[in-house]
């Protein structure tokens, strides 16, 4: 159900939600005709009649249908009217519904049939649409703009809104959508709107299980290009991506708050969140796919029966950051990792319960990894026949790995380092199994003898455990120049060897 939503509402955007710039002449059979062009090279099929009076082209009746792969059912979008009206200007001004359906029915073979009415609405909307036929831009705007469930249907019998309810609404909408036409198609995209909000509901009607999701995000926007080759086929993503298919945009917001609650398995449970301001980035093209998030100033709630108290945790930051490789390929290709969590708290009540005593210092902790690197993909992850042939094998070689940031900061200790190393894939045999390493790591560490000191103190460590540890420390590590500091140099060698600070331990 997932593909065919996404593909409705790619249907739906091309309506209601596109926008560009650019002035020279379009006529209202320009716009139409580049509509039902792209619809029909998504692989929708059109049915409407049309009638031109004028500067003013009517289209009436207007159906879309797409099949779902593999017959598992059919998404359709009907709208009573569409009209295109010659500014005299250059321009086209496209009066669209009001409100319009968007239905999904799915029949997958020996499971429940599913039947999803949505409804798109907005309200005041202008879309006005300038260019020259192979350099379009249009721009929409709209006092609100929402999508919400209007009926679900399972097994030919109707769920109850009590049952199964979703809404989302977005204030003071505005885009601009530049599409321009040459061998395939290309967009630059800019969305703007005061705020969104949204709601989900579920509820088991066969026990007291249930869950509801309420969201506010305000100021958010969107940036984003993307290439769509000639004649792509939505069912066949590798075709698509080796024909020129691309894309990259950022989601970004203001303060944004969620909640969920309900109740499973005899427990209930609730989440209450709140984050200053964030952004999500996606890219992907024929041979990378990466994400980007991040947010600032986050807090959070959870509560459950299972828990005393409400647990709040609260971090100054938030990040994590993917780019991989997708595509086979005998070269070596980059990839990057990383995810940071800055001065991340827990409350008091929470260090009570394992330190009553206030033994440990109670500054905020933070973790920071920050991971690039090459790597040899041996299947092709966006290829399903080749994905199904990697059985147990791993889907790529790593070459090389570099560690650019290593923080861990808590309870009064700190560890920091940076490393280089490469692989040879080669040799399975020093390192029991595992692409044998070469290169060197440089660490930092402080307070990790308070920490043991106040481990012990608490209980929670013995002095012979405690002792292995120092011990351990000594031999990895030499003392830093100030006190309970310490620095090590691992490095790996061609040989296999390894020598921390100059003396060899392997």
């Amino acid at each position: 159900m997932s593909v065919s939503f996404a593909r409705g509402l790619s249907a739906a955007s091309i309506f209601a939600i596109s926008t560009s710039t650019g002035w020279a002449d379009v006529s209202p059979q320009d716009v139409w005709s580049d509509w039902k062009s792209y619809l029909t090279g998504m692989g929708y099929d059109i049915s409407a009649q049309e009638s031109q009076s004028g500067g003013v082209l009517t289209v009436s009746d207007l159906s879309l249908g797409m099949q779902v792969p593999d017959a598992e059912g059919v998404v359709t979008m009907t709208m009573p009217q569409l009209v295109f009206t010659d500014n005299g200007d250059g321009s086209v001004n496209v009066t669209l519904p009001a409100e319009f359906p968007m239905l999904m029915s799915m029949r997958p073979d020996g499971e429940e049939s599913v039947d999803i009415e949505l409804n798109y609405a907005h309200a005041d909307a202008v879309m006005t649409v300038s260019g020259d036929p192979d350099d379009m831009t249009s721009d929409y705007s709209a006092s609100t703009a929402s999508i919400a469930l209007k009926s679900l249907n399972v097994d030919g019998e109707a769920v109850p809104a009590s049952v199964g309810n979703f809404a989302m609404t977005m204030n003071n909408v505005a885009s601009s959508t530049q599409t321009i036409v040459a061998e395939g198609r290309s967009y630059a995209q800019n969305m703007s709107a005061d705020s969104l909000t949204y709601q989900l509901g579920f509820k088991d009607p066969d026990s007291d299980d249930q869950a509801s999701f309420n969201g506010t995000l305000n100021q958010i926007g969107f940036q984003g290009t993307a290439a769509v080759p000639a004649d792509a086929n939505p069912n066949d993503v590798r075709a698509m991506l080796d024909a020129g298919f691309s894309f990259d945009g950022t989601f970004s917001y203001g303060q944004a708050t969620t909640s969920m609650s309900g109740a499973g398995d005899g427990e209930t449970f609730g989440f209450e969140g709140q984050t200053q301001d964030g952004a999500v980035g996606v890219a992907m093209s024929a041979t990378h796919l990466s994400y980007d998030v991040q947010q600032k100033a986050t807090s959070m709630s959870i509560s459950s029966g299972e828990l005393p108290f409400p647990i709040m945790l609260s971090m100054s930051g938030f990040g994590f950051n993917m780019s991989m490789p997708i595509a086979k390929s005998d070269a070596e290709q980059d990839f990057a990792f990383g995810i940071s969590l800055t001065e991340f708290t827990v409350p008091d009540m929470l260090w009570g319960m394992v330190d009553p005593a206030a033994i440990m210092p109670r500054d905020p902790a933070t973790i920071v990894v920050d991971l690039s690197g090459k790597a040899k993909m041996l299947f092709d992850l966006m290829d399903p026949e080749s994905a199904a042939e990697m059985g147990d094998q791993p889907p790529g070689e790593l070459n090389a790995l570099t560690v650019n940031d290593l923080q861990v900061a808590a309870a009064g200790a700190k560890i920091a380092g940076t490393g280089d190393f490469t692989f040879d894939n080669t040799d399975l045999q020093s390192f029991d199994g595992m692409p044998a390493p070469s290169g060197v790591a440089n660490l930092s560490i402080s307070g990790a003898n308070g920490l043991i000191d106040r481990l012990i103190q608490m209980g929670f460590l013995a002095e012979e455990d405690a002792m292995g540890a120092r011990m351990m420390m000594g031999m990895l590590a030499v003392p830093g120049e100030t006190p309970d500091t310490l620095t090590s140099k691992i490095e790996i060698n061609d040989q296999g060897h390894i020598i921390a600070n100059g003396q060899r331990i392997k």
